[in-house]
């Protein structure tokens, strides 16, 4: 069957990558809510037309009033998912092509959103939609679901888990290849002064920040463990009011501390007010589950690579959705693309992904006696 199955995702993929362009094309960057669209238009005319592509090829179609939504297939108490995302960061500068053109070029597809996260999830609903068209039954159902607010909040998705129960399990194309067993904790540190302390605001933000290494060892929290390796600060953001003065960061950290003894660690450099504005736990799978080997099988099987479960230092829905892991899109090797000029994917890549997919939710999900 595992054969059968990499064949039928052969024969669709011509389709699938006009179906992919589609969706590139439509200019999805986040914007201010207006009636019926919570992020925007773009992001409301993306969500449209990837249930568009769902219900042409034959699946059951859900939009949570337009935050989230979803193709389904199969009914059952439970299920389980793949969850991706349709909204895109800006565009920025420096494009060979036309940044939502989805061009095509020797065997390349460029555009914003091709690889974060538009051509995965895409590929997910093909997948699905290949197992459908060879007539293997589920044991529970499966939904593709369609994010829009992944790169500014997870709004959507606390809207989805307000109205939906989560899925048994399910994974996020959202992050790299092999599966990803263990994401780390992620915390927004807000550090708030008087404008009239300016001159020691400064001079707290170069000791402690800009003139020195990113694993916070001024601070004294360069925690690592072995599994997730170093804490890291990033994402500095300086602003201001009237009265006040604000210095953001965000801290990716492992598993073996809590935020508890981070920011006691942080306060006690600290002379000004210090406070957690934002976090999600660290996430993580036993690598022998049964999520994470079925994930690791359909991997090893299409690309005949080791597919040993790694950890992560992103962050994807995995935070707030419960049951799921990241899985994939990117193969070895391939950093730096998604949020950066001429972002790319390989159309051999976006095979690989679907039939990876494909054979995951076999894996998974597949009633005995399929054939």
């Amino acid at each position: 069957m595992e054969k059968q199955i990499l064949n039928k995702i052969d024969q669709l993929q011509d389709r699938l990558i006009q179906d992919i362009k589609r969706m590139v094309q439509i200019d999805s960057v986040e914007q201010p809510a207006v009636l019926d669209a919570p992020f925007g238009e773009g992001v409301k005319k993306a969500l449209m037309e990837a249930l568009t592509i769902s219900q042409e090829l034959g699946f059951k179609t859900t939009n949570m009033n337009h935050y989230i939504g979803y193709a389904s297939w199969g009914e059952s108490t439970d299920y389980i998912c793949a969850i991706g995302h349709l909204d895109v960061v800006p565009v920025g500068t420096g494009w060979k092509h036309l940044p939502f053109s989805a061009f095509e070029e020797e065997s390349f597809i460029y555009g914003r959103g091709v690889l974060d996260n538009k051509g995965p999830i895409l590929s997910c609903l093909y997948a699905l939609y290949a197992l459908k068209e060879l007539g293997i039954e589920m044991e529970k159902e499966v939904r593709i679901i369609f994010g829009c607010d992944e790169e500014t909040g997870f709004k959507d998705l606390e809207y989805y888990l307000s109205k939906e129960q989560p899925p048994v399990m399910g994974f996020t194309p959202d992050c790299k290849y092999p599966v990803v067993y263990g994401e780390r904790g992620r915390a927004v540190i807000r550090i708030t002064a008087p404008l009239k302390q300016h001159r020691k605001f400064f001079d707290y933000l170069n000791t402690y920040f800009m003139n020195t290494k990113n694993n916070g060892e001024t601070l004294g929290i360069d925690f690592r463990d072995q599994e997730f390796g170093m804490l890291e600060m990033r994402g500095y953001h300086l602003d201001s009011d009237d009265q006040h003065l604000y210095f953001d960061f965000t801290l990716s950290y492992p598993s073996g501390v809590t935020l508890e003894i981070l920011m006691d660690k942080i306060k006690e450099t600290c002379p000004f007010s210090c406070e957690c504005t934002k976090h999600y736990l660290p996430v993580r799978f036993e690598k022998d589950s049964f999520l994470v080997r079925s994930l690791q099988k359909a991997y090893e099987e299409v690309t005949g690579k080791d597919g040993t479960p790694v950890t992560t230092t992103g962050g994807t829905y995995a935070k707030l959705m419960p049951n799921i892991v990241p899985f994939g899109p990117s193969f070895p090797g391939q950093k730096g693309i998604a949020h950066l000029p001429n972002e790319w994917m390989k159309i051999e890549d976006i095979i690989a992904n679907a039939k990876i997919y494909a054979l995951s939710f076999y894996y998974l999900n597949a009633k005995k006696g399929n054939e």
